[in-house]
């Protein structure tokens, strides 16, 4: 193996034992938010996105492996794996007071969670475009693959806020104060029933001119 070859594969492990120690975090964290989640399918995508992230930590200790031809011990040495959880594990506690009510944590959960997956989008970009730059295909893949599911994630996440937003608005706010479906509506017929008398008003008028 040339000098130039080892230099890239200890730079790709370096960028791949970042987001390695950042995959453990987030199994800890997520671990959190499932336990806090009530809404059936916002839960299930979590669950989901659990295994996923599991599986992109043995994906990437796999690849690590092979790149620094390491044993035993070498992934967790690279990762700061310890430190990782230690973060996550401090954070969790703090998840579970978070807002005043059910919706709100949910809210605050999925916010922290559309960050995570914003920064590992960021990781994962940035470690395809190293392998392709040292030409690397089976890395590239493997961070493009795992980009995918982190975009998938951010995307649900996405959708899910606004849906959040107006529970907590139903659930803090009172109903005298918030915008709803009826108050549009009656505002639309308020609106239509003006139009007509308008438009009768013309016809009469029109009628007058003529005799």
């Amino acid at each position: 193996m040339s000098d130039d070859r080892r230099v890239a594969d200890t730079k790709l492990a370096q960028y791949l034992s970042e987001a390695y120690a950042k995959e453990r975090e987030l199994e800890t964290t997520l671990h959190a938010h499932i336990q806090m989640t009530t809404r059936a399918p916002y839960k299930r995508r979590l669950q989901e996105h659990l295994k996923e992230t599991k599986d992109h930590g043995r994906q990437l200790e796999r690849r690590i492996k092979k790149l620094t031809g390491g044993g035993p011990g070498t992934v967790e040495k690279l990762a700061g794996q310890a430190i990782g959880q230690a973060k996550s594990l401090a954070k969790a506690p703090i998840h579970m007071v978070r807002g005043t009510g059910e919706a709100e944590k949910m809210l605050k959960n999925a916010k922290t969670e559309y960050w995570s997956e914003h920064e590992e989008i960021a990781t994962y970009t940035a470690i395809e475009t190293l392998a392709e730059q040292v030409r690397d295909a089976e890395t590239a893949k493997l961070a493009r693959g795992i980009r995918r599911d982190e975009e998938r994630m951010a995307g649900f996440l996405e959708r899910q806020i606004p849906a959040l937003t107006k529970a907590v608005a139903r659930e803090e706010i009172p109903a005298s104060e918030r915008r709803t479906n009826g108050g549009r509506s009656r505002r639309r017929t308020t609106n239509r029933g003006g139009s007509s008398r308008r438009r009768s008003s013309r016809r009469k008028s029109t009628a007058g001119s003529r005799s």
